[in-house]
């Protein structure tokens, strides 16, 4: 009976061991999906992609003199809406990632206007980006060469002398340097 009962305590010992290693790899592995979910998948060369463009006419319509092109992580349509000059980019599953309009300095948060204003007094304000995200799907962005989190944001150029750099600028207005060109 004792046998029994040290073999029953000795076998319920080692199924918690083993499960205990399992469920530390499914955490592992769902960690490294995760993270690889934020490296951007390079495109290959080539056209752009078929679904890409569905995808496209799904979101935005039959708009006229749409001008494609691949890049290394997207597949980008520019494109007049409203007016404005627009970008769509596409990641390599033909889903809509975000779109950048060119919009005016003023449209940007005061709080955001008077920052540059202060920190960037020297500077003269040049074109203006508002990157707007799609929420709905995951997948960072590249602008001006460099990855970020997906969030709408203006990207604001300024220039003093031959230096120009870029400024990013959130929805409520809170400033960070992004990059010097």
């Amino acid at each position: 009976m004792k046998k029994l009962a040290v073999v029953s305590l000795t076998f319920l010992f080692s199924a918690m061991v083993l499960n205990s290693k399992a469920q530390e790899k499914d955490y592992e592995t769902n960690k490294g999906a995760k993270t690889e979910s934020k490296i951007l998948a390079k495109l290959e060369k080539g056209s752009v992609s078929e679904v890409a463009k569905q995808q496209f006419n799904s979101d935005f319509g039959n708009i006229p003199d749409v001008q494609w092109k691949r890049s290394v992580n997207f597949d980008e349509a520019t494109f007049t809406q409203d007016g404005r000059q627009k970008t769509a980019y596409y990641d390599s599953h033909g889903k809509l990632a975000g779109t950048t309009t060119l919009v005016a300095y003023p449209e940007i948060p005061i709080k955001g206007q008077n920052e540059i204003n202060t920190k960037y007094k020297d500077y003269t304000p040049g074109s203006v980006i508002f990157f707007n995200d799609n929420e709905a799907n995951d997948t960072d962005m590249v602008l001006y060469g460099v990855q970020f989190d997906d969030a709408d944001c203006y990207f604001v150029e300024l220039t003093k002398g031959p230096e120009t750099i870029i400024v990013r600028v959130d929805t409520h207005g809170f400033t960070s340097m992004f990059k010097k060109l």
